[in-house]
């Protein structure tokens, strides 16, 4: 292992953690050294998270968990509170919580599921950034990833929720480096396409009905023929939080297998 991604000594705190990619990101980083606070909403998906990371890492020791709704401003004040207090601070912050939504053209989108899609989605990210950053900026150093999409890079028929708000995250991003203007504290965005999550499936099974054969036709979007893992998406969110990407900040990493070379918005 390059010492330039070597998170020894380092505190990293995941939302979504209980998640796919959040999960495999926190064992991606618990093996290069780093302590890990995974951060959801549901406790027992946590704890199962925990437990795997702390399994397949090697890190007995090294995993927590902190139950928050990223939505909730105090809740997110005192993931950020626990970090400092607990652990010493928040070293490398993988801003990841978000939720799919429904699959609907924009003129039938349930105006109730827009809004829950934005909170998490939007809100969510900004609420990790206005709280973590400030412990980041007064230590002169750290780095942020916030999970995009590629439905940040294109427009994709009947996601008008889940679209508009990862291009809002692609945003946040960029907002995010002009107001960092000398701090020592980088914010990089990876926009994930087709990879094998629970919320791909979700997705899927609304727009095909079958699970199988929806990442099947989804798989054949992609130059690559196949969808993505979520140990691929961590990979490149690990670079982007450590050294190795010292120079990197501002940047939208995609990681969706050559897709938007070839892909069919539906337009």
């Amino acid at each position: 292992m390059s010492g330039s991604q070597d998170f020894t000594g380092r505190v990293a705190v995941i939302t979504g953690g209980a998640g796919g990619i959040g999960g495999a990101t926190a064992i991606v980083l618990a093996r290069r050294g780093a302590r890990v606070l995974l951060v959801d909403r549901d406790r027992g998906a946590l704890e199962r998270a925990a437990t795997r990371v702390a399994t397949e890492a090697d890190a007995a020791g090294r995993v927590g968990v902190f139950v928050a709704d990223v939505t909730d401003e105090a809740q997110v004040r005192a993931y950020v509170e626990h970090a400092r207090e607990e652990l010493g601070g928040i070293d490398a912050f993988y801003n990841n919580a978000g939720i799919e939504g429904a699959v609907a053209h924009i003129t039938e989108y349930p105006t109730e599921v827009f809004d829950q899609v934005i909170a998490v989605n939007v809100r969510g990210v900004f609420l990790g950034l206005k709280h973590v950053l400030p412990g980041m900026i007064a230590r002169g150093r750290g780095a942020v990833v916030n999970t995009a999409s590629i439905a940040a890079a294109t427009g994709l028929a009947g996601s008008a929720a889940y679209g508009a708000a990862k291009h809002a995250v692609v945003g946040l991003t960029k907002m995010a480096v002009a107001d960092l203007k000398d701090s020592g504290v980088r914010v990089n965005a990876v926009l994930p396409g087709m990879i094998d999550t629970r919320m791909l499936r979700a997705l899927v099974e609304q727009l095909v009905g079958d699970v199988d054969e929806g990442l099947a036709a989804v798989a054949g979007a992609a130059p690559l023929g196949r969808v993505g893992t979520p140990f691929e998406v961590a990979e490149v969110v690990a670079f982007l939080l450590s050294d190795a990407a010292s120079y990197v900040t501002g940047a939208e990493y995609l990681v969706e297998g050559g897709a938007l070379a070839t892909l069919d918005n539906g337009g």
